[in-house]
């Protein structure tokens, strides 16, 4: 039986599929057709992205709308030519729609005046206090969605960054994204009305899981 598409999109450039792919994976510079081939191209750029953005991000810095562009465009530049760049199409998932393009760039602004300005540099000690400031960054960043693909992951690598500037480990969201990921996206659209309670709690079992995991090692 024939996928359905991942997202809900008007015809843009961006929203078009690779031939041959039989309309399941995006338009790329590598010429993959295959989904199971695409997200382990994506996994590795991740991986790799990640050790970069450590060594670029210090533990004094603010984040930034352009920082996140940039990490975007640090992981998935090799892959698609839009990388970094804010989504020209509407996107929704389910009856769920995230912020229309045209709103994106305000929204952004918005993101870096106040939750970014806010909570970076991640310099909180409580862990509840660290749990409140991912929770409500990456709340908003997803609820925005900025870009046409890897929204929750940068959305990750970011919180990554911030708990590292917090002296946390990096994160394990294999739970969240896994067995706890109707409660996470409960949480997402709670967060709507800006009641962030439900994705602290999130946040809040991320890190103990992390920290858990440390110890045994």
């Amino acid at each position: 039986m024939k996928k359905s598409p991942r997202y809900s999109t008007s015809h843009l450039p961006e929203s078009q599929s690779e031939p041959g792919s039989d309309n399941q994976v995006l338009r790329n510079k590598l010429g993959i057709t295959r989904p199971d081939k695409m997200d382990r191209r994506e996994k590795d750029e991740q991986l790799r992205a990640i050790d970069e953005l450590t060594d670029l991000f210090d533990s004094s810095h603010r984040f930034t709308a352009e920082d996140i562009c940039r990490m975007h465009k640090v992981w998935l530049g090799n892959i698609y030519e839009w990388a970094g760049t804010y989504r020209q199409v509407k996107m929704s998932k389910g009856d769920f729609s995230f912020a229309f393009p045209e709103q994106i760039p305000k929204l952004m602004d918005e993101l870096e005046k106040r939750p970014l300005r806010e909570f970076t540099p991640c310099r909180f000690k409580v862990h509840d206090e660290i749990a409140r400031a991912l929770a409500v960054v990456h709340t908003e960043l997803v609820l925005i969605h900025p870009f046409r693909e890897g929204n929750g992951r940068v959305s990750r690598m970011l919180a990554i960054l911030m708990g590292l500037q917090a002296g946390l480990p990096p994160l394990d969201f294999q739970d969240m994204i896994t067995k706890d990921k109707e409660e996470y996206i409960r949480a997402i659209q709670i967060g709507v009305s800006r009641n962030y309670a439900p994705m602290e709690k999130v946040f809040g079992d991320v890190i103990r899981k992390t920290l858990r995991a440390r110890e045994l090692k």
